[in-house]
């Protein structure tokens, strides 16, 4: 071990467990907490617009409850979870029927040249989505003749109701002789049938910019590759290669060729995020060099056996990380072209974002490398220290299935 190695990373050792315990307080998904609905709009018949939703029980129970002050909907609907049976939990939304199908028509609303009037679900099942409890409600709106197609509005478990974070509607239509699909949020609530198909996509766009700046682990993943890169080169051929990686899985996933539950993927992720950034801090440790070089060095892939053994990794923990971009998305609708295209802008948004980066972190640890190489060297051992303590935390919290 080097002079500099032994002094840079013993001090920086004594960090992680301080980096650990504030980890900690961190939940374990890194995501925070959300939901996901999935509506699914059809024609109905002439004036019908048929609407099919599947919402998280337990926040179904929870929501109309609190908002119809309907104590006995709580009680039977709690204990109907905690029984973990699909037919006493459809039993009890049955029960109180009016209730949900009022909370959830008051949020999730429909119009076209004027507001369209929902019925009262007829009948209310059950089935899982990730191994978790949804609802399933199909309601019709009965709407007034419209020319312009058709606007939908969801709010459904907002933030201020105090029991999620974040609610996105993944919204499939086949109406108004348009299909396609498109995500609601607190931010964006409202989508028209009449909407253009660069609108839509845009709004796919924007969702795979949001995921990846709003997910902490997968920008610790990247952060950690930059860090471990010494040269241009190695940052370029490590990032494309998770590129290629995670877009073969989100694009397989997400389309339902391939499937794998979260149980696996979500700690999976967190250990690649611990991987790849201890893998730079025992380079350090073994006084590896630390310089990186932003000149286009003849033979460009040119990388050392460790070197091509670190994209090897990078490409095995990017396939993991494709299928939590899918889960995220969360799409469940057969294969279309417009589907295809709305993956692929999805995953642009990402890649815009991750490019994004790379432009802005890169330079900046070159720079202090260059200019002041001890500063430098301490900068990025300590990020990488903080990576992986974030990681290996994250792992075992996922592992043991703690929020």
């Amino acid at each position: 071990m080097s002079h500099l190695s032994r002094h840079v990373l013993r001090p920086l050792f004594v960090a992680v467990a301080a980096v650990a315990l504030l980890a900690v307080a961190a939940p374990a998904s890194a995501h925070g907490i959300r939901s996901v609905v999935y509506a699914d709009l059809s024609s109905g018949g002439p004036g019908v617009v048929h609407a099919q939703l599947q919402v998280e029980y337990d926040l179904l129970v929870v929501s109309a409850a609190d908002a119809a002050k309907d104590d006995a909907l709580f009680r039977d609907g709690t204990e109907a979870f905690e029984a973990r049976h699909a037919d006493e939990q459809a039993a009890a939304l049955r029960a109180h029927r009016d209730d949900v199908s009022a909370y959830v028509a008051e949020r999730f609303r429909i119009s076209g040249a004027g507001s369209c009037t929902p019925t009262p679900a007829d009948d209310i099942t059950m089935t899982q989505q990730e191994g978790v409890p949804y609802a399933v409600l199909d309601l019709d709106y009965a709407c007034p003749p419209s020319e312009n197609g058709h606007e939908v509005v969801s709010s459904l478990f907002p933030d201020d109701e105090g029991y999620v974070t974040d609610t996105k509607t993944i919204l499939t239509y086949a109406l108004d002789l348009h299909e396609g699909s498109t995500v609601l949020d607190a931010e964006h609530p409202s989508f028209t049938t009449a909407q253009s198909p660069l609108e839509r996509f845009w709004e796919f766009f924007r969702l795979g910019a949001e995921h990846l700046l709003t997910g902490i682990d997968h920008i610790l993943f990247l952060l950690a590759l930059i860090v471990g890169s010494r040269r241009l080169r190695e940052v370029v051929i490590a990032a494309t290669t998770f590129t290629v990686a995670h877009s073969v899985t989100f694009i397989l996933a997400a389309t339902g060729v391939v499937a794998a539950p979260p149980e696996i993927v979500e700690p999976t992720i967190a250990l690649s995020i611990a991987v790849v950034g201890a893998w730079y801090l025992w380079r350090l440790w073994r006084g590896g060099k630390v310089d990186q070089d932003l000149s286009h060095a003849h033979g460009f892939l040119r990388l050392d056996r460790a070197g091509w053994l670190r994209v090897g990794v990078v490409f095995l923990f990017g396939l993991v990380h494709g299928l939590g971009f899918a889960s995220a998305l969360g799409i469940d609708e057969p294969w279309s072209w417009t589907l295809l295209w709305s993956l692929l802008v999805f995953n642009v948004g990402i890649e815009a974002v991750q490019i994004g980066l790379i432009i802005i972190v890169f330079p900046l640890l070159v720079l202090l490398r260059r200019r002041f190489p001890r500063v430098g060297t301490w900068a990025s051992a300590l990020l990488a220290v903080i990576v992986t303590a974030a990681g290996l935390v994250w792992f075992v919290q996922r592992v043991l299935g703690v929020e």
